[in-house]
C-alpha cells in the first residue's frame, strides 16, 4: 500500500466526459455512475473528486484538493495562486480551445467593444470581463449571470459574455460576436506545496506525461504493411511519419516489413496507393499513447 494520496478533481459538467476518456487512454480507469462525486480510479495514490471546474483552482489553492484540472479561464477568474504543471489541449467535442465572447443580438447598434460605454453585460465570469473592460478604457455594468446567458439580450441586457466551443449556441439565438475576450484550453495544476513535495512532484510529473501522450495520440494510427524490397523506396517517399518509418527485414528477402504513425485520415487515400505499389497485408491500427 503506497503511503502516497493526492486528491484530484476532476471537472464536472461539460469537460467530464472528455477528461475521463482522456483519462482511460492515459491508462487510468474512473468508474463512476450519474450521482458519484467520489469515483474510484485504479490509482491507489490517487483519491478523486468530481468539481465544478469553476471551483477546482481554488479548492487546489486552499488546499482541500492537491490537483486538478480546470480551465485557464477559471484560473484567471478566481485570481487562483497555483503551479500549472502543463497545458491540455482538448475540449468537449473538439481539440480547438473554448473562447470568452462578447457578444450581442443580430440586429444590436454595438459594432465594437468601444460601444459597451455604460452598456450592461452578462456573464458568469465576472472579475474576467471587469479586467477586459478596464484593459480596452470601457466603463459598462458588469452582472453575474446564473445561466442560459444567452437568452438575456436584448430585453435583460445589451451584451452578454459567454463560453464558446463551435458558436452554435450563440447562432441558434441570434447572437452575434463582437470580440474575443479570452482563449481558454485545460491546465493540470497543483498547489505549490504540493509541487515542492519531490514525491508527489514525480508521481504529477509521471502523469502529465501520460495524458500528454494520450493527447498526442488523438487523430492518429499505426499502419504496417510488407512490401517487396524493389519498391521500398517509392513507397517511402509517400509514407509520412513521426520521423522515419520503421523497415525490418522478413524471411523472404526479397521483402520487408514496414511500420508507421500517421494521420487517421490520411489512410483512406494512401492504402490503395500503397496496394498498387505492391504492399500486402497492410494493418492499420489505433493508438491510445504517442510519447514524443
Amino acid at each position: 500500500m503506497s503511503a502516497l494520496k493526492l486528491r484530484f478533481g476532476l471537472p464536472k459538467g461539460s469537460l467530464e466526459e472528455a477528461t475521463i476518456d482522456l483519462f482511460a487512454k492515459a491508462g487510468y480507469v474512473v468508474a463512476r455512475n450519474s450521482r458519484d462525486y467520489r469515483p474510484a480510479i485504479d490509482d491507489e495514490e490517487l483519491e478523486v473528486r468530481l468539481v465544478r471546474p469553476q471551483e477546482i483552482a481554488r479548492y487546489v489553492e486552499q488546499g482541500f484538493l492537491d490537483c486538478g484540472i480546470t480551465g485557464r479561464d477559471w484560473i484567471l477568474e478566481n485570481h487562483a495562486d497555483v503551479h500549472i504543471i502543463c497545458e491540455l489541449r482538448y475540449n468537449k467535442t473538439t481539440s480547438a480551445p473554448v473562447r470568452w465572447v462578447l457578444a450581442v443580438h443580430e440586429n444590436s447598434p454595438i459594432q465594437k467593444p468601444a460601444d459597451l460605454q455604460g452598456k450592461w453585460i452578462a456573464t458568469e465570469a465576472v472579475n474576467m470581463v471587469k479586467q477586459y473592460l478596464k484593459r480596452i478604457g470601457v466603463e459598462a455594468h458588469v452582472e453575474f449571470s446564473w445561466g442560459a446567458t444567452e437568452v438575456k439580450v436584448p430585453e435583460l441586457v445589451d451584451a452578454i459574455v459567454d463560453i464558446t466551443e463551435t458558436g452554435s449556441s450563440l447562432r441558434a439565438n441570434h447572437l452575434r460576436i463582437v470580440d474575443t475576450i479570452l482563449e481558454s484550453y485545460p491546465q493540470f495544476i497543483c498547489s505549490h506545496a504540493v509541487w515542492e513535495n519531490k514525491e508527489k512532484r514525480k508521481k504529477l510529473t509521471s502523469m502529465a506525461l501520460l495524458l500528454q501522450s494520450a493527447l498526442n495520440a488523438r487523430n492518429k494510427v499505426g499502419l504496417k504493411m510488407n512490401v517487396p524490397k524493389e519498391n521500398l523506396n517509392a513507397i517511402l517517399k509517400i509514407l509520412p511519419a513521426l520521423r522515419n518509418p520503421t523497415v525490418s527485414p522478413l524471411a523472404d528477402c526479397q521483402w520487408v516489413a514496414v511500420e508507421t504513425i500517421l494521420d487517421e485520415s490520411s489512410v483512406r487515400e494512401l492504402a490503395p496507393r500503397l496496394k498498387e505499389m505492391g504492399a500486402e497485408g497492410i494493418i492499420e491500427y489505433s493508438l491510445n499513447k504517442i510519447i514524443y
